[in-house]
């Protein structure tokens, strides 16, 4: 496996949290990707050009061959979390299975990710489920690498979106016994090197490795980190009383994202899940980072997702989300508008390439005057600092109570709000050709800090809608004008 120059490599589960993440890390490298999927044309999107999708289900052994078939190292990443009763059974003849047509395909290695946890310790069905996945692996003749992991932090992770939802909606917590039982929490990208390097890493026979981060820490300490770096301030009340099943149910109702899957996620972290083999340190040149760290990454990486999502491309065309209050992409609360008009992309982004300064705000300046002067009475910057030059924009420059954060000439303008806000804002416009001409989309993307970031959003919304709705028409009119 080590002298192949570009081994074939089996990505399972690339529509879930990590698979999705570490296909888009093993593209990046030298190497011949397939994955498989019960739907691969749901792949199509994160899928690079050279990769190749396959059609295959764990559960259909006959659908596993061709998937199989030159295979040298395959990932096996799926997991039932949100699938009701009997998913022990199925998830063992789901590993069977694989590890089946693997052997018969002459499959090198297998890569696992299951969950830490103590054997003698009386696991949760679902982590239970996990170690006999890994078992079954392992004895199937083809070596298996099974890494096992406590909780995973990183920008869309259900252990890191549920700890961000629960910080973000209650000031005071009064929690359950659970969020004080001890846990190694890792960074997904340490997770991801991990799986990286087990790909040709020189290591006989199958092994059970154990991972986790710098820090032993409980779910308590996770959310008042999460809380110190979102700088708002939280008080964590126990409440021993509440058993798992009440934990859920407490879960559900402050967490609605996570109902469906709360009892599942409670029944894993009863027990502590903590390294006490440090062979996989040893083994691999990885130093995974602490908690502080992990946190600060996770929320540094969900800024840059956002700062390079194409409204364009998401939304549908000519689509407008007009639901109260936007739509919600992770923590952040977005909303958008388009309008076309009969001008060519330049002609269209010259209004917007003027914006704020002496030209203004394209529709009710005095309400724009009166917001500055409001954030002056409170200590922000207002809209007297005005504008560098009237037509030139770079990256940095200040626009009245906004700064410049992305800038792509005749394309794209994205301001960031220095205003004294209950979170963070941005305001983005992007123009794109069309058949007749062009289209102008306008995003309000906002970040709340806590329940007053959410109480500023929805209590301020319909002025928003209204003055953004305004300007964007005042924009297109003004492009029209300078036929």
């Amino acid at each position: 496996m080590t002298n192949s120059p570009s081994p074939r490599i089996l990505v399972t589960g690339a529509t879930g949290y990590v698979g999705g993440r570490l296909l888009k890390r093993l593209q990046a490298m030298p190497l011949r990707v397939r994955c498989m999927a019960r739907r691969p044309d749901y792949l199509s999107a994160r899928a690079a050009a050279n990769t190749e999708l396959v059609q295959g289900d764990v559960l259909q052994p006959d659908t596993l061959d061709q998937a199989m078939a030159g295979v040298d190292v395959a990932f096996y990443l799926i997991h039932s979390m949100q699938s009701n009763g009997g998913f022990e059974k199925t998830e063992a003849e789901a590993a069977r299975n694989f590890a089946a047509a693997a052997q018969k395909a002459g499959v090198k290695r297998i890569i696992y990710l299951g969950g830490l946890g103590r054997d003698q310790d009386s696991l949760s069905a679902h982590l239970r489920s996990r170690h006999e996945t890994g078992r079954i692996l392992r004895e199937s003749g083809v070596q298996t690498l099974e890494f096992r992991a406590s909780i995973i932090i990183g920008s869309g992770s259900l252990s890191f979106e549920m700890i961000r939802a629960l910080v973000q909606k209650l000031p005071v917590m009064t929690t359950p016994s659970w969020v004080r039982v001890k846990a190694q929490p890792i960074a997904i990208s340490d997770v991801l090197d991990y799986l990286i390097a087990a790909i040709d890493a020189p290591i006989e026979g199958s092994r059970v490795l154990q991972i986790g981060g710098e820090d032993v820490v409980s779910y308590a300490d996770l959310m008042r980190e999460y809380a110190r770096q979102r700088g708002v301030r939280r008080w964590i009340v126990p409440v021993p009383i509440l058993t798992p099943r009440l934990s859920s149910y407490w879960l559900g109702l402050v967490t609605p994202l996570y109902a469906r899957v709360g009892r599942k996620l409670i029944d894993s972290v009863r027990h502590p899940t903590l390294v006490e083999d440090n062979s996989a340190r040893n083994l691999f040149p990885i130093r995974p980072k602490g908690v502080e760290e992990a946190i600060a990454e996770a929320l540094r990486n969900e800024d840059e997702e956002m700062a390079l999502t194409r409204w364009s491309d998401s939304l549908a065309a000519g689509n407008t989300l007009r639901q109260y209050g936007g739509l919600r992409f992770g923590n952040r609360l977005v909303d958008s508008r388009v309008q076309e008009l009969p001008v060519p992309p330049a002609q269209a982004f010259e209004p917007i390439r003027r914006i704020g300064g002496k030209t203004g705000w394209y529709y009710a300046n005095f309400l724009w005057r009166f917001r500055g002067f409001l954030d002056l009475l409170v200590g922000g910057v207002g809209l007297r600092r005005g504008r560098r030059d009237p037509s030139d924009l770079r990256v940095g420059d200040v626009v009245d109570c906004w700064r410049v954060s992305r800038y792509e000439p005749d394309r794209l303008v994205e301001l960031s709000a220095e205003m004294k806000l209950p979170g963070r804002a941005w305001l983005q416009f992007e123009v794109e050709p069309t058949p007749t001409g062009s289209s102008v989309r306008q995003t309000a993307v906002f970040d709340p800090l806590g329940l007053p970031g959410l109480l500023y959003w929805y209590g301020v919304f319909p002025l928003h809608a209204l003055v953004f709705a305004g300007m964007l028409r005042g924009i297109c009119r003004q492009a029209e004008r300078n036929t």
